[in-house]
């Protein structure tokens, strides 16, 4: 990740549209074998901020959820890195053969990861045995909904993780 974006942070966003506007942010300085790791409950917009990244990141192709397909991959108009967007926890939930790595290329993407950005939703547990390092990116709905029921506010963190070996 390119040092335009920090790699630890906070910010509250109050729209749909703000969040994407985050994401494409931070899609701007991703570069080729960055992974992201999406956390948050059904519905906190993990799609929407994967959205957002898509579009910093120039790549073709309309972002949905993987969840039937498990990931997706949007290619690179401009000569940058392809996007695979996963759907990591039907790589680690129950059905799994216990090799997320293994599960991951059995997808027969056509791409090399290495060159590619990795954006998981629901990556825990998978990103440990594919990178020495991810940025986990954490959504918060519940506590501005809690505050005021009709908010469409987010509170988004992240911060940059290596796993233990």
């Amino acid at each position: 990740m390119r040092g335009d974006f920090p790699e630890n942070g906070s910010r509250r966003c109050d729209t749909a549209a703000e969040t994407k506007q985050l994401g494409h942010e931070l899609g701007a300085a991703l570069e080729a074998g960055d992974v992201v790791i999406l956390d948050g409950p059904l519905g906190a917009g993990k799609t929407t901020f994967t959205q957002g990244i898509a579009d910093g990141m120039g790549v073709s192709g309309r972002v949905t959820s993987p969840t039937f397909v498990i990931a997706r991959e949007h290619r690179s108009r401009d000569g940058g890195p392809s996007l695979v967007h996963v759907d990591a926890y039907r790589l680690i939930g129950e059905g799994s053969s216990g090799d997320p790595l293994g599960e991951l290329d059995a997808l027969d993407l056509e791409t090399d990861l290495d060159t590619a950005v990795v954006v998981a939703e629901w990556g825990g547990g998978l990103v440990e045995q594919i990178a020495s390092a991810y940025l986990k990116v954490t959504i918060d709905r519940e506590t501005l909904v809690a505050q005021d029921p009709d908010s469409e506010g987010r509170l988004i963190f992240w911060e940059i993780r290596v796993p233990e070996q």
